[in-house]
């Protein structure tokens, strides 16, 4: 579906662009208090056509016989349809009899003349009159060439009498100045139906209200602006979401605004409050606003709207609203046609898509070309590319440079990246400082960035401030950093807590016979939490708690686990299960694998079955190994069960 180069549509903005203009003028033009009726500038109907001419025929009589409010009226009617030449008379005649409405609109006639400074001079004429409209006008005058204490007060002038144009202006002077009294002339005009200020005051009031809540120095989250980079194959982010603080009895006073002026056409407010409404969950509504932002010409609504279906699983109707949003430059959206393409396969489509959104400035694009590059193994392509968006700032794409640098062997290139791109505040990037630190068997420093990405949620970086304080007798700090990693995901970290917590308990007391089971500790949720993502010591110690608990097909279920992903423990366990159990057959396959994998106490219950069965050679064999591999204590058994195997088959 295409929506641009349509004739229809280049017709259509053409007319508006001369409705646009009208209405610039219509601002400014004072109706004069013998006008029937203001004309509408659309384009009129027959009625609307024979009551105009019947009205204009009515003034043009008065106005020959000398009626002054009739002549100021003519000239108005005749200034809004673009007759200059047989308004000026009118408006001149009427001007020189006192109408200050004719002075405002014969300002306004010179003014689209060219004539600025004769137009402001008919201006303050009426203005000082009391005109509202020529106030404004002059004020607008005077700021144009940088007069602003006479804007202002030309400005005040007209606000003060209520004319809500002059309020706008007023208080974007005041605004521009960071002056405080910009607010109270912004709600002036908006309460009179201002759009624009409506929309600029829901911005004050939503800015202020997340100052107030964040503190003067946090500034918080932007406004809904999508651009995120994608990775190819991937699907696109949706877009970042505004920091909007709600009362508790609903909707804030600047979401209010912002509804006022996205109702009365203003396309960034239905942007910014179908971003508010997402953010609340009420997607409905908040596509309903997209989608009247989006037709208005708005891009990045058009975006967010194709993000809004993409996740309600309607990606052909996402897609369209992404060509509708790249082709009118959005980067973003093109990025995520790139990623959708990406995800389908269509390596070289993805890689336009890109380009254009490299193009349209967003430094998305060069970085997501690097990852599609890499994808494909087009190594120096993918360097090139990252380069440039880290060189224009794309801390990502320094870190995903350094990481290239570092696995090409270039350990002292890769590091001023890595650096780059941490002190821009790329977690991965501190993380990996911390890995090239280590590398070094430079653990102070590895630790400090360490600590860095931990504070900012890295999971693994966390587990490694765990491990560091673990090492260095701190279990407090351990325990807190290994709860965070854990939570995050670890499985290492889960394990790890749990040894923590497992070291603290007491001593189980002796079992007693019908006593009820104790419920699991939190030290054996956190090992289960480990053993489920496949951590194998975790798996045998879940096993051995189990088995501690009286639950053997519980504990030779996790021992099995742990033995088949290769755990020698856990072979060696679930063998003894087995054996306790009369299969000692296939304990022997278990405590065969777990002793050929290094485990001493495997080898030395191996010896044993070879002795019971008079297999002596077989089981110097293993006592032999078990002496190897120990421990002490083992290879002291294995060694005198050796001896008596040797003198068995010597007797």
């Amino acid at each position: 579906m295409v929506f641009m180069g349509d004739r229809a549509t280049l017709l259509e903005t053409g007319r508006f662009v001369q409705r646009h203009a009208r209405n610039a003028a219509d601002e400014i033009i004072e109706a004069a208090r013998a006008v029937d009726a203001i004309l509408d500038t659309a384009t009129p109907t027959d009625a609307d056509t024979e009551n105009e001419t019947e009205t204009e025929a009515r003034h043009r009589r008065a106005a020959e016989n000398g009626d002054v409010p009739a002549m100021s009226a003519l000239g108005a009617l005749l200034l809004r349809r673009g007759d200059l030449d047989g308004a000026e008379p009118y408006l001149r005649g009427a001007t020189s009899e006192g109408d200050r409405a004719a002075a405002n609109n014969l300002g306004v006639l010179l003014h689209q003349r060219g004539y600025a400074e004769e137009a402001a001079g008919w201006w303050r004429v009426a203005a000082v009159a009391g005109s509202a409209p020529a106030a404004h006008a002059l004020g607008r005058h005077h700021r144009e060439r940088g007069d602003e204490p006479a804007a202002e007060y030309w400005l005040r002038q007209a606000a003060e009498q209520g004319h809500a144009l002059g309020a706008y202006a007023l208080a974007d002077l005041l605004e521009h100045r960071s002056d405080v009294g910009a607010e109270r002339w912004l709600r002036a005009a908006a309460e009179q139906g201002h759009r624009e200020a409506a929309y600029r005051l829901a911005l004050a009031l939503e800015r202020r209200d997340t100052e107030t809540t964040r503190g003067p120095h946090d500034t918080g989250t932007r406004l809904r602006v999508p651009a995120a980079a994608v990775a190819p194959g991937a699907t696109a982010p949706g877009p970042a979401l505004p920091a909007t603080v709600e009362s508790a009895g609903g909707p804030t006073e600047a979401e209010q605004w912002f509804r006022q002026a996205a109702a009365r056409g203003h396309r960034r407010a239905a942007l910014h409050l179908g971003a508010l409404l997402e953010h609340r969950g009420e997607l409905k509504e908040a596509g309903r606003w997209y989608l009247s932002s989006a037709k208005e010409g708005e891009a990045r609504a058009a975006c967010a709207l194709g993000f809004l279906l993409r996740d309600a699983g309607d990606e052909e109707s996402a897609a369209v609203w992404w060509l509708r949003a790249a082709q009118d430059g959005d980067g973003n959206a093109a990025n995520a046609l790139g990623a959708l393409h990406a995800a389908r396969g269509e390596q070289q489509t993805a890689e336009r898509w890109y380009r254009a959104a490299m193009d349209a400035g967003d430094v998305n694009g060069a970085y997501n070309l690097g990852l599609l590059c890499a994808a494909q193994d087009r190594i120096p392509q993918a360097e090139q590319w990252y380069r440039r968006a880290a060189y224009a700032g794309h801390r990502e794409a320094a870190n995903a440079l350094a990481v290239l640098l570092l696995q090409a062997g270039d350990a002292n290139g890769a590091e001023p990246w890595f650096s780059k791109a941490a002190e821009a505040g790329s977690v991965d990037a501190a993380f990996n400082l911390g890995i090239l630190h280590a590398g070094r068997d430079d653990d102070r420093t590895a630790l400090v960035w360490y600590e860095r990405a931990a504070a900012a949620g890295h999971t693994e970086a966390a587990l490694q401030v765990g491990i560091a304080a673990l090492r260095d007798g701190d279990e407090r700090t351990a325990e807190r950093h290994l709860r965070c990693a854990a939570g995050g995901g670890s499985a290492e970290a889960a394990f790890r807590l749990a040894s923590v917590l497992d070291a603290r308990r007491p001593e189980p007391g002796p079992a007693v016979l019908g006593a009820p089971q104790d419920e699991k500790s939190e030290c054996e949720e956190w090992y289960e939490r480990a053993a489920e993502q496949g951590h194998r010591r975790a798996q045998v110690r879940v096993g051995m708690l189990a088995a501690g608990r009286g639950d053997l097909a519980e504990a030779a279920r996790w021992y099995r686990e742990a033995a088949e992903a290769g755990s020698r423990n856990g072979a060696f366990n679930l063998g003894l299960l087995l054996a306790r159990e009369g299969s000692e057959r296939e304990a022997a396959l278990w405590w065969t694998r777990a002793a050929r994998a290094g485990h001493g106490r495997a080898a030395l219950r191996l010896a044993l079955l070879a002795a019971r069965r008079g297999e002596l050679t077989e089981g110097r064999h293993w006592c032999a190994r078990a002496v190897e591999l120990g421990p002490a204590e083992v290879a002291e058994r294995a060694a005198r069960l050796s001896e008596a195997l040797h003198q068995e088959l010597t007797a």
